[in-house]
């Protein structure tokens, strides 16, 4: 399974979810000639009526862009003074419900709702903080922690600080900054230079030294970061993944890992992320429902596309096996059949 990872070459010139800004690869597109107003009688039909009708959530739902869903959800609070999402939450239950109000909660404030849930309550859940803040563009963590700042009052950062500890909590700190740089210039010369930093801060000496794993790969480019792999390898032998892998433990290797794969093909990562979720017994229904929302107008078909190369058969189809009901017919809508 190795594939989507192999050939660093390639990345040079591949574009990098963590920059674009088209919804080209999405699998949700503006529905064309949208009419809010009818939309609204639909779903109000649907939830007022004797027993709700799931069907007509769904496929209203699912076949309209986010954008729509908000100027759905005003249109259906001037005409009933009540808030959609108070309508879905009580009419609907469980994962069905969460995915539901996901579909309709603008995408900053659903990451940013993401995070609290994290950190909220007994024990922090890292591996959503990891998935977060290692694939959102600097744009996507500014929207999100605008939000946080606007409900709570608080920083994000300042929660995140008192919740996590260690070398995690300062990588996770630079990324929540959201000032990766952006450039898009390569400095082949700096590359070099940081490989080498990095091969003498881990592979080469006994015991690593964290702080320049963070310093580098959490605020430099995506194309300054590729090139670095590839000088990486060219010096290690080993990839800077296999390094990390062998050199850390517990959390903060997994989010190092992650921005390295995010760095490389973030649909990749994220088809690695469905997979596992599926896995063995049970099935971890909040990351589908996050990963399924939050890349349906992004990177979906991407994600779609790597799950295939990396595992051998549709997402579509691990999905038909492994989900149902309303909630299941909702993520498969999502995904959409196709490939």
């Amino acid at each position: 399974t190795m594939s989507a990872w192999e050939d660093l070459e390639l990345l040079l010139d591949s574009p990098s979810s963590l920059t674009v800004t088209s919804n080209a690869r999405g699998t949700v597109k503006d529905k064309a000639n949208f009419k809010p107003e009818d939309d609204v009688a639909a779903l109000r039909k649907a939830i007022e009526g004797l027993g709700t009708t799931e069907k007509t959530l769904i496929d209203v739902l699912t076949q309209r862009s986010n954008a729509q869903r908000q100027l759905i959800g005003t249109a259906y609070q001037k005409v009933t003074g009540r808030t959609l999402v108070a309508d879905l939450e009580g009419d609907t239950h469980g994962d069905f419900e969460d995915l539901l109000v996901a579909l309709v909660t603008p995408p900053a404030a659903y990451d940013c709702h993401e995070v609290m849930k994290a950190i909220k309550g007994s024990g922090t859940t890292e591996s959503t903080l990891t998935e977060i803040f290692a694939s959102r563009s600097n744009r996507q963590i500014k929207a999100m922690t605008d939000v946080y700042l606007k409900e709570t009052g608080r920083l994000m950062s300042h929660d995140l600080k008192s919740e996590v500890s260690g070398d995690y909590c300062k990588a996770l700190l630079i990324l929540a900054e959201g000032k990766r740089d952006e450039s898009t210039n390569v400095d082949t010369a700096k590359a070099k230079a940081e490989a080498k930093a990095l091969y003498e801060a881990g592979e080469k000496k006994w015991g690593t030294d964290e702080d320049k794993f963070i310093d580098i790969l959490c605020h430099r480019s995506v194309p300054q970061l590729r090139q670095t792999l590839i000088e990486y390898k060219n010096i290690s032998k080993k990839t800077l993944q296999e390094s990390i892998e062998s050199e850390m433990s517990g959390d903060l290797e997994e989010l190092l890992v992650a921005v390295v794969k995010c760095v490389k093909n973030a649909p990749a990562y994220f088809a690695e992320r469905l997979f596992k979720a599926m896995k063995g017994a049970g099935t971890t229904e909040s990351t589908l429902t996050r990963i399924l929302v939050s890349r349906s107008e992004i990177d979906l078909m991407d994600i779609k596309e790597e799950y295939k190369k990396l595992f051998g058969y549709t997402l579509y189809c691990r999905l038909e096996s492994e989900v149902s009901g309303s909630y299941g017919e909702t993520l498969k809508k999502l995904c959409g059949q196709d490939g």
